[in-house]
């Protein structure tokens, strides 16, 4: 249970005790602070009735500054609503629990429960969650045809987002019911390569989806958009031999790390983008390299987990980023910021060594 001076804490950040009514202490417009687990705690059994927005941010990543700006703007037109920042690094332990990896990241919760996530400075998709669950909670799903419509095309999306698609119970790598996990190992088994979504994170995709697609149950597989069914359908098809000859297959990673080390002539594995940082050491080692005015690429560890874990035994370097030149390993940002103090770094990113 939360202090005394935690709950005071956490009912002064959502304004207890300014007004009447079951939302109690609302102030409308405001972006709230929490600084600490037990006000986080607090907050969301306060605030149990209303969607809750987290921000979790960092104050060196001026993306994060942009996106407050938004939560605020947001503030002011969902006043139903509770809009959070929490500086990410400044409480550890709730970061842990909700494996927040990277800034800027937003949760959102309701009945202290989290029904979605967001991952990056994506103000326009930040909008259309926001607006997504404030509409389910006002309405019921089957009073309103636009958000029926709306819903439709965002499902035919999805199921489009890659050739292979797998609707499931959490993701590949922590599957949370037995089902999922057996599809996801049959998948693996055949070297098959296939993107997922976590139907736990979506309540609109996981009701909608069932209806869709008539099929009541998860995991669901699409292969180009078109349903193949659910795991005793993959099963059949396995055993007939067909389900190779329907499901695209991947490149074995060891082939497929070559090729994106060796993409452009310098490549670095960062978290986040060219454009956008997601951690410290990335943005470091970014304004380095933007400093030589050498020409490089990047791409973002956190977007793909296969490439996160196999290039760390690939290259036997255990951290990020990293930066390859002509396919080769460099090292990490200690090793950049050496060469670059030494004179070292323009030739080896030229390639004159």
């Amino acid at each position: 249970m939360a202090s005394g001076a935690a709950a005071a804490a956490a009912e002064a950040a959502a304004g207890v005790g300014a007004g009447p009514g079951p939302e109690a202490g609302v102030q409308p417009g405001t972006l709230l602070e929490v600084t600490s687990r037990e006000q986080f705690d607090e907050l969301l059994r306060l605030r149990a009735r209303s969607l809750v927005v987290i921000h979790f941010w960092a104050p060196w990543a001026p993306q994060c500054a942009q996106m407050n700006d938004v939560m605020a703007e947001l503030a002011k037109e969902n006043p139903q609503v509770a809009f959070v920042k929490l500086e990410a690094e400044a409480v550890p332990e709730v970061s842990e629990k909700y494996e927040i990896s990277s800034v800027p990241t937003f949760l959102f919760f309701k009945n202290s429960q989290k029904v979605d996530r967001l991952d990056g400075a994506h103000a326009p998709e930040l909008t259309r969650k926001v607006e997504r669950h404030v509409t389910s909670s006002a309405l019921p799903r089957a009073s309103s045809e636009r958000t029926k419509e709306d819903l439709n095309l965002r499902l035919k999306k999805l199921t489009n987002a890659a050739p292979c698609m797998l609707f499931m119970k959490g993701s590949p790598q922590e599957p949370r019911c037995g089902f999922s996990k057996q599809m996801v190992e049959i998948l693996n088994k055949h070297n098959i390569q296939f993107s997922s979504f976590d139907i736990f994170s979506d309540e609109d995709v996981r009701q909608g989806l069932k209806a869709y697609s008539n099929w009541p149950t998860y995991p669901q597989l699409y292969v180009s958009g078109e349903l193949i069914g659910g795991l005793d359908i993959v099963k059949e098809l396995e055993a007939s031999n067909e389900l190779d000859t329907i499901c695209p297959k991947a490149p074995k990673l060891e082939e497929r790390l070559k090729v994106l080390t060796n993409k452009a002539s310098v490549m670095l594995f960062m978290k986040g983008s060219k454009q956008m940082a997601k951690c410290g050491f990335s943005k470091q080692i970014l304004e380095i390299l933007n400093s030589t005015g050498i020409d490089f690429e990047t791409f973002d560890i956190l977007e793909d987990e296969e490439v996160r874990q196999g290039l760390k035994a690939y290259s036997n370097w255990p951290t990020y980023p990293q930066l390859y030149v002509k396919g080769e390993l460099v090292g990490g940002l200690d090793i950049v910021k050496e060469l670059k103090e030494n004179g070292e770094l323009l030739p080896i990113l030229r390639g004159e060594t």
